[in-house]
C-alpha cells in the first residue's frame, strides 16, 4: 500500500496530503494543532490554468476538464516545490521575505537552469521598468504639487496617467 501523506524532512512540521481526490491538505501548526487548507486555497484557480493552456493551442482546440485539473495539480505542486526551496534559503539567511532572486536561485538549484536564466533577465527588465515608472510618477506628483488649480480639477492626488507597460519574456 502506498502512503499518500508526504512529509518533507527539510520542512519541519509540514504535511501534505497527496491522495488522489483529496479535498484538503493538512498543515500542522495552524489553529493550534493542525489547521486545514481547503483545496481551493492550495491550487491555482482552474480558470487561470485553462486560460494559460489555451494561449499555446490553436483557437479551435478544446481542453478537457481532466486535463485542466491535472495541469492545475502539477503547476500548483511545482510552485510549492520551488517556493519551498526559496523559503528554506531565506530561513537559513534569517529573512522573512522571499523575493524574485530567491525564486531564480531555487530554480537553478533544483536543476531548472533553462528557466532560471530567462527569469533572471525578465526580473532585471521588470525592475528597470518599475524604476522608470516610479521616477515618472514622482515627477508627475511634483508637477501636480506645484499646480495652483484645486485638487478636484487634477484628479485624485497620487494617481498617475502612466499606462502599464507589457513586458515580453525574452527567449
Amino acid at each position: 500500500m502506498v502512503d499518500n501523506l508526504g512529509i518533507n524532512p527539510h520542512r519541519e512540521g509540514q504535511k501534505y496530503n497527496f491522495a488522489a481526490g483529496a479535498s484538503s491538505s493538512t498543515l500542522s501548526g495552524e489553529d493550534g494543532g493542525g489547521g486545514i487548507i481547503k483545496e481551493q486555497d492550495r491550487l491555482l484557480p482552474i480558470a487561470n490554468v485553462g486560460r494559460i493552456m489555451k494561449q499555446i493551442l490553436p483557437p479551435n482546440a478544446k481542453i478537457s476538464k481532466e486535463a485542466k485539473e491535472t495541469m492545475q495539480e502539477c503547476v500548483s505542486e511545482f510552485i510549492s516545490f520551488v517556493t519551498g526551496e526559496a523559503s528554506d534559503k531565506c530561513h537559513k539567511e534569517k529573512r522573512k521575505t522571499v523575493n524574485g532572486d530567491d525564486i531564480c536561485w531555487a530554480l537553478a538549484t533544483l536543476g531548472f537552469d533553462d528557466y532560471a536564466e530567462p527569469l533572471k533577465r525578465y526580473l532585471h527588465r521588470y525592475r528597470e521598468v518599475e524604476g522608470e515608472r516610479a521616477s515618472q510618477n514622482k515627477a508627475n506628483n511634483n508637477i501636480e504639487d506645484k499646480d495652483d488649480s484645486p485638487s478636484y480639477r487634477r484628479g485624485i492626488a497620487g494617481t498617475s496617467t502612466v499606462s502599464p507597460t507589457q513586458l515580453k519574456f525574452p527567449k
